[in-house]
């Protein structure tokens, strides 16, 4: 094996990929041929390493130099001064990870040193498509432990020690669901993973997949020794061409070392994997859509009881799990159950991966112990919202989720907590909102994404949600009555008490949660018919500012309709019949004389 004393380890997850984190690779692996370097240093990609807002990411080890939004034409200069010269490039480095004296490595930065990586541990650390760096990893010492030491029984004990609760949404015990299978008496049984991530604005469990997929079939592989199934299944959703094209790589060579197929290192176990892919029906998120999707048929959720774990894939025993509960079976086999729940809290064990988006500077994947609180996820982490921007709220769990305000800033974020709070922990999306975010308009996104993803098999959820849809669409253009939070209360109710699957019974969460904690708001577009976050157009006025106009005429020439009149040297005035509530007035104003109501 050969020894570098240099790794360059290049982002090629898909936000890196999209940013031509490809063509830095090529160029690296150029320049170092070109300086006869290529058995000293290696060039290797890997998968995300987090902090997605600074893509393109270089890091350079053993000195565990951050380079960020490094560009191709960046890489002969990298090489010639830190590979050949041995002097990091001050000027492409992470700022945050220069001091006057020294340099940080990446753990010392403030987005990653309150982290613990557990079902990232491998992301950006090894190289997804090479089998023989997992194991170096301890890749399949898990899996060893488990067929040769353990019986299925100790296998599930053990699950359900650790405290390990499903991270697709609901949070059921995950060795609890283990065992309902292992207990359903037939000769046929399967193994599912979910990783039909469809939240608007999540992408942990592709993250996972591009990066770690090793992880996720070793994992369901001792899934399947534990409950006594032969087959599992991959449902990944086509849009992930980069996660599904590393899993397949990964799937041959466990099939080509004999981890996967008969007679697994060479016991009596015989355990096969296959990738399916799904449309993008957000529906398919929900464990019987996904199963029925997986047969053949149109993806929409059934009534339960049965259970999968007694009839589910071809009315087989099946357990489902998603990705990142997978990726954090392995270390809970090899550092022990015990290792796993002394993080978190009581009744909410290990970890859990965040993807942090929306008004907040640091975007990026987050992996925090449970029981974090949501000010140190914002402000230490995620660095805060841009532009000095106030912080409003965050919504958690996506369309299922809820709105969390800025006054429960320091709740420990776990199950129990967000549920209390209007939200759920949902798989992991973490969309922050600021000063400018209108929260009606909010409600409104989110349910006119659910709307759309509804699968239409039951009355609440096909005809209730598209009510409460028209019904924000009112208030949010000015049309809003008085009745109209009263009837948006009661169709909620309703809604979560009678829809059949989760996705019915969770789509109201964004509208009773924004209800609960902005009713001004609500209050504001129906009785004064004003949004105060100034979002929604309908109910927007421009106005000059007397005091500040110069009478430079630039808003009259800009206006794309003639609304605004005046002449040079006097204030100019908008005229708000014609007006098309564009905002380019205000846009081109140099001396900020135009203001939004």
């Amino acid at each position: 094996m050969e020894m570098y004393r240099s790794h360059v380890m290049i982002c090629r997850g898909t936000g890196c990929t999209s940013a031509n984190s490809e063509q830095i690779a090529k160029n690296f692996e150029e320049e170092i041929k070109k300086h006869g370097l290529e058995k000293e240093v290696v060039v290797e990609r890997t998968g995300c390493f987090g902090l997605c807002a600074l893509g393109p990411i270089v890091i350079i080890y053993p000195e565990a130099s951050f380079y960020s939004l490094v560009k191709p034409e960046d890489v002969e200069e990298i090489v010639k001064e830190h590979l050949v010269k041995g002097r990091v490039v001050k000027r492409l480095l992470y700022a945050e990870s220069v001091e006057e004296d020294r340099i940080k490595s990446i753990n010392e930065v403030d987005f990653y040193k309150k982290q613990v990586r557990v079902a990232l541990r491998n992301c950006g650390i090894i190289n997804p498509e090479n089998i023989d760096e997992y194991i170096a990893f301890d890749g399949y010492k898990a899996l060893a432990k488990v067929l040769t030491e353990m019986t299925p029984v100790q296998v599930i004990d053990t699950v359900k020690k650790s405290g390990l609760r499903g991270r697709g949404g609901a949070g059921f015990p995950t060795g609890m669901k283990w065992e309902f299978a292992s207990k359903s008496h037939n000769e046929q049984k399967y193994v599912l993973c979910n990783a039909d991530e469809g939240d608007p604005g999540a992408f942990m469990d592709r993250s996972v997949l591009e990066g770690d997929p090793h992880s996720v079939i070793e994992a369901m592989t001792i899934a399947g020794y534990a409950i006594g199934a032969n087959q599992g299944y991959i449902y990944v959703r086509a849009e992930y061409p980069i996660a599904v094209k590393r899993l397949a790589i990964a799937i041959s060579q466990a099939r080509e070392y004999g981890l996967l197929g008969k007679g697994i290192m060479g016991t009596n176990f015989n355990f096969d994997l296959e990738v399916r892919l799904g449309a993008g029906a957000f529906v398919c998120g929900e464990e019987t859509a996904l199963i029925a999707s997986i047969e053949g048929q149109r993806g929409m959720p059934r009534p339960r009881p049965p259970f999968p774990a007694v009839k589910g894939l071809f009315g087989k025993p099946t357990i489902l799990n998603n990705v990142e509960t997978y990726a954090n079976i392995c270390p809970i086999f090899l550092n022990g159950p015990e290792w796993f729940a002394s993080m978190g809290t009581e009744k909410s064990k290990g970890t859990k991966v965040f993807a942090l988006g929306g008004k907040i500077n640091n975007t990026g994947l987050v992996e925090i112990p449970m029981g974090t609180t949501m000010r140190e996820v914002i402000y230490e982490i995620g660095g805060g919202c841009p532009n000095g921007k106030k912080y409003k709220a965050a919504q958690t769990g996506g369309p299922s989720g809820g709105c969390i305000p800025a006054s429960h800033l320091d709740v420990a974020i776990d199950y129990e907590n967000l549920i209390a709070l209007g939200s759920m922990m949902g798989s992991g999306g973490l969309i922050v909102m600021d000063e400018d975010n209108c929260m009606v308009d909010i409600a409104r996104y989110f349910l006119d994404f659910t709307v759309d993803e509804s699968c239409g098999k039951c009355t609440p959820c096909r005809e209730g949600t598209k009510r409460m849809l028209e019904i924000l669409e009112r208030i949010t253009e000015g049309k809003g009555e008085e009745s109209d939070i009263e009837k948006l209360e009661t169709l909620a109710k309703n809604i979560k008490n009678s829809a059949l699957c989760g996705l019915g019974q969770t789509a109201p969460n964004p509208i009773l949660s924004t209800l609960k904690y902005f009713r001004d708001e609500y209050e504001a577009h129906i009785r004064d018919k004003k949004c105060p976050a100034g979002v929604c157009q309908a109910l927007l006025s421009y106005t000059v500012i007397d005091e500040k106009c110069k009478g430079c005429g630039i808003c009259a020439k800009q206006c794309p309709v003639s609304c605004i009149s005046g002449q040079p040297k006097t204030v100019y005035k908008i005229n708000s019949d014609k007006c098309i509530k564009c905002g380019v007035c205000m846009t081109k104003c140099p001396f900020k004389a135009i203001e939004k109501k």
